[in-house]
């Protein structure tokens, strides 16, 4: 069996691949368990089998925690390049709802909840998520003006709100099925694009 390559702790000695591994199974099986609201870093750390100080090496907080074991590849953080702005929207959505659905009942929302009821936590994850999220979709406009597909620069923190906002509705308040999503991407779709639109009064075809 190949050995696995080890990822270097931040400012630290390389970490072990099978310890991240174990954290990982540890959160997503007691999630389904015990739920978001009962999951503890204390028992995390036993299902694991290591300790609590190899969990906070990797996550500040039980909501990085969960958050990492459940999105590892960081939500959002690649930017998709399918050759119009529609397209690489309609990717996003793709991926955002993939990520909200395949979690555990409670869990979205729960994390969220703590995040807004805690001003240091909500800095923590704005720095080290949301602002990738921008990052991802300031890419993503730069191509699409490129292109000459903007005939407006919508701001990037709007265009994400947009985009997350009506998945989560759709999914934890209307409590809609997951399957039933396709409904939602092409007005959702529609919306996004209109942001990026001259108002009609600056429209050559415009009436006056």
């Amino acid at each position: 069996m190949p050995v696995r390559k080890q990822a270097r702790a931040q400012g630290g000695r390389p970490r072990d691949a099978r310890v991240d591994d174990a954290i990982t199974s540890a959160v997503r099986d007691l999630l389904v368990e015990v739920g978001y609201a009962r999951l503890t870093v204390a028992e995390v750390a036993a299902r694991a089998g290591v300790g609590k100080p190899a969990i906070y090496r990797r996550h500040a907080t039980k909501q990085e925690m969960i958050f990492d074991a459940l999105l590892p590849d960081r939500f959002l953080a690649a930017a998709p390049d399918r050759g119009s702005l529609r397209a690489d929207l309609a990717a996003l959505i793709e991926e955002i709802a993939g990520a909200m659905a395949s979690a555990p009942p409670g869990t979205i929302p729960g994390i969220l909840a703590d995040i807004h009821a805690d001003p240091a936590l909500h800095e923590r994850f704005d720095e080290k998520y949301l602002g990738i999220q921008r990052q991802t979709l300031t890419e993503i406009l730069d191509r699409a003006a490129e292109r000459g597909e903007l005939a407006v620069r919508p701001d990037p923190t709007a265009l994400n709100a947009l985009l997350v906002g009506p998945v989560f509705a759709w999914l934890f308040l209307l409590s809609e099925s997951p399957d039933r999503l396709p409904v939602l991407t092409a007005p959702l779709l529609d919306a996004a694009l209109a942001l990026t639109a001259a108002p009609a009064r600056e429209r050559p075809d415009a009436r006056t």
